[in-house]
């Protein structure tokens, strides 16, 4: 009877303990499988941004010579092929012409601005012009080229220097002030402030300095000083022969003596002026999500190395210079304020006509 008794109770014993077991493992599997549902859900949601395909039209706009803005455009459509961007190029003063125009008219075509100096887009700043966009490419661009407004960033260093035929001048210079030598007379080019962002800003930069003043560019035009559009025609003058000074922007330079023209870049003692072809988005663009893109890869790493194998200082850090180029530590730079700059710029370039005619 007992053992009966004993055999009963183990029995249910085990009954028990086999339900516990079983509600156990099955609050378990259901926690199990309610976790691994939302990781799932996660990772289609991941997937999902990763795979999302930024499209549509950006309209660009630069002063960047047309193949290395062809070059840039080509690079990221590398990573954006769905994104179709056409170009608009011409010379800063006249890329801000056509803006102005189409701003009266009611809609700026720009989506993306890329042009020569922080002037420039502090003039469309202050006409509210730009969307403002903290890139996370700006962690690694110094502060001092990052508008603080996040409006705009420099893109490049670009450094204004004095470019010599080697055939013609046997004696290098060491000083802007050779232009003015008696050698130097007929022989000098430099490009137009009236069409080159570069020769608006350099102007109003050396007019400051006390070393120059508005008497440097005086003399310069009793030398029979040639003044040409852009710095395209000035380096070719020099490279050509038909003049034996340029004041030029250094890349040109760098890149023609490196294909085997007779000429030679100096960056003189006193220094010289830098712009850094800032890049930013127009306010009202029609692509805001691509044209953010575009920002994003010409400040990348992969944007700013494909700068400097194209010939440009990069602005980014810890990108080498090209060969043959300073970096801007490297440089004496001549600077003055920028909002002084934009508050005379157009006094400074009628001066400018003032002294060497249209």
């Amino acid at each position: 009877m007992i053992k009966q008794w004993l055999m009963a109770m183990i029995l249910m014993l085990g009954l028990v303990l086999t339900a516990c077991g079983s509600a156990e493992d099955s609050q378990t599997d259901s926690e199990t499988n309610g976790e691994e549902d939302q990781q799932d859900q996660e990772t289609e949601q991941v997937d999902s941004e990763e795979g999302r395909s930024i499209s549509g039209e950006v309209q660009f706009y630069t002063s960047q010579p047309d193949a290395d803005a062809e070059q840039l455009v080509s690079t990221f459509n590398e990573l954006h092929p769905d994104v179709q961007v056409t170009i608009f190029r011409s010379g800063t003063e006249e890329v801000i012409s056509k803006i102005l125009a189409e701003q009266q008219a009611g809609d700026i075509q720009a989506d993306v601005l890329l042009v020569a100096d922080a002037v420039t887009f502090e003039s469309l700043k202050e006409q509210e012009l730009l969307l403002a966009y903290e890139s996370d490419e700006f962690a690694h661009i110094p502060d001092e080229f990052i508008d603080s407004d996040h409006m705009y960033a420099g893109t490049k260093v670009m450094a204004t220097v004095l470019a010599v035929n080697t055939n013609d001048v046997a004696e290098l210079p060491t000083s802007w002030h050779a232009v003015n030598e008696d050698d130097a007379n007929g022989e000098v080019i430099m490009p137009s402030p009236l069409y080159s962002g570069a020769a608006a800003y350099n102007v109003g930069v050396f007019s400051r300095q006390g070393d120059f003043g508005w008497e440097f560019f005086e003399n310069l035009s009793g030398q029979d000083v040639t003044v040409v559009q852009g710095n395209g025609a000035v380096l070719q003058a020099v490279a050509g022969g038909e003049q034996a000074y340029g004041m030029v922007v250094d890349f040109i330079v760098a890149r023609a003596k490196a294909e085997g023209s007779p000429i030679e870049l100096i960056y003189p003692e006193e220094g010289v002026p830098v712009i850094t072809e800032p890049i930013g988005i127009m306010n009202g663009t029609d692509n805001e999500e691509a044209s953010k893109a575009f920002v994003d890869f010409v400040l990348s790493e992969q944007g700013q190395q494909m700068a400097a194998d194209i010939g440009y200082t990069p602005i980014r850090e810890g990108i080498m210079a090209p060969e043959g180029l300073k970096t801007i530590d490297e440089m004496d730079v001549l600077t003055s304020d920028v909002a002084d700059l934009l508050s005379t710029r157009e006094e400074d370039k009628q001066r400018f006509v003032d002294i060497f005619g249209e």
